[in-house]
């Protein structure tokens, strides 16, 4: 297509916006339904669709390759027919025309569009934060910066960010041989999103492999010489020296073309349970979209890899007319050192839940369910396997528990 040129209405077909996991499931999910028409991905990054889980796990520490990011192989695409324009952003969304205007000035009809614009991460104006050094954490390109200061080790790398993702960043640069400090706003890292007993197992982990925390604190000033950080003075009064700097403080919906376009915004583009919009036509799926779910009869917006494979597929038959609902229970995993952990649930359900056991905190072998007025909302296994279909039954079906029987390794879940 040439800048030049303006695709008549007879040309529209299904427009995807976004590269990333969720963009890449729903035009796979397209082919496999037996939609033969045009599929057009518009990725704004100058990469075909990928998947981030990687990027701070095994991608990160030299354990997987490139291709472990890609959900499907460069070659599908143009075997199925399914064009992606790399390096090109989507401007503007007009619901009323069924167009999409793009940074190269074409513009792009649509018959259904899918928003799956994914989020980006949150800026804060720390003094200092444009230094060189100083880095967010988001997309290939930013794992592959890490990926090459962090091999050989030796550096003194800052985290500021107590969430998942820094402790995973943390974790990996450890391996790696370099020094960390990581600082966040929680008394425990991941407190908020497990709770200070929990988050103390995989906080006792980083200790015991020399990560160094300094907790509750973020940074005053990142500081530095000739335009390169050096140093990190913390809220706390403490200085950290640092060669390398990663802000990993969450991440914010890419709502502003929805927004633009007269879409209703709250917490991301809202979405029924079928992940349409509030305009005809137009869908949205993955991190950016808060979706009805029909467990919970609340709105949700979830940031993970099941969420962007599930919701990519359900978006894809919505467009298509079939009857599909976004009823999957929300789950993601994270590998740090010798941990590894899955997680199922409702993480807005579990702050006034109570917290059952089974296993042993100590040997961090264990299964923790959280329960709030006698049902499961979500469970988490920290090195115990193939209980996640439990945990997710238990979420689904609503019934009332036994807490004895929960925290009794003995007894199966499906006879709780």
């Amino acid at each position: 297509m040439s800048e030049s040129s303006t695709p008549s209405a007879a040309d529209a077909g299904m427009v995807i916006i976004g590269g990333g996991l969720t963009a890449a499931t729903a035009a796979e999910t397209l082919r496999k339904e037996g939609f033969t028409g045009p599929v057009t991905i518009v990725a704004d990054e100058p990469e075909i669709p990928y998947q981030r889980p990687p990027l701070s796990k095994g991608f990160l520490a030299g354990k997987e390759g490139e291709d472990a990011l890609l959900p499907l192989p460069a070659s599908w695409y143009p075997e199925n027919n399914v064009t992606v324009l790399t390096g090109t952003a989507a401007t503007t969304l007009d619901p009323a025309a069924h167009t999409v205007g793009l940074s190269n000035g074409t513009t792009l009809p649509y018959a259904k569009v899918l928003l799956a614009t994914g989020a980006a991460p949150r800026h804060i104006p720390f003094p200092g934060v444009d230094l060189k050094g100083v880095y967010t954490f988001r997309t290939k390109a930013d794992s592959l910066a890490m990926k090459e200061l962090f091999t050989g080790g030796g550096k003194n790398v800052v985290m500021i960010g107590s969430g998942w993702i820094g402790m995973e960043i943390a974790a990996t640069a450890t391996e790696l041989g370099n020094k960390v400090a990581l600082m966040g706003l929680e008394d425990v890292p991941l407190s908020v999103a497990i709770g200070n007993e929990l988050g103390t197992v995989f906080a006792d982990r980083h200790k015991e492999a020399g990560v160094q925390f300094v907790l509750p604190a973020s940074a005053a000033e990142i500081q530095g010489t000739d335009g390169t950080v050096t140093s990190v003075l913390t809220t706390t009064g403490v200085t950290l020296p640092a060669d390398i700097v990663i802000v990993a403080v969450g991440v914010v919906p890419n709502v502003a073309l929805a927004k633009d376009a007269g879409l209703t915004i709250t917490n991301g583009i809202e979405v029924t349970s079928s992940l349409q919009t509030s305009a005809a036509d137009v869908f949205a799926a993955g991190d950016v979209a808060n979706a009805m779910h029909p467990v919970t009869g609340a709105y949700a917006r979830s940031e993970h890899w099941a969420n962007a494979i599930a919701s990519g597929k359900v978006a894809a038959k919505s467009m298509l007319g079939q009857t599909a609902v976004l009823d999957d229970i929300p789950y993601f995993y994270t590998d740090q050192f010798d941990l590894g952990m899955e997680y199922s649930g409702f993480g807005a359900l579990t702050k006034d839940a109570e917290v059952v056991v089974r296993g042993s905190l100590e040997k961090r072998e264990f299964v923790a369910f959280w329960v709030l007025e006698g049902r499961v909302v979500a469970g988490m296994n920290v090195n115990i396997w193939d209980v996640q279909d439990g945990i997710k039954a238990l979420i689904s079906s609503g019934r009332t528990v036994d807490t004895a029987k929960l925290a009794d390794p003995e007894t199966p879940l499906e006879d709780i």
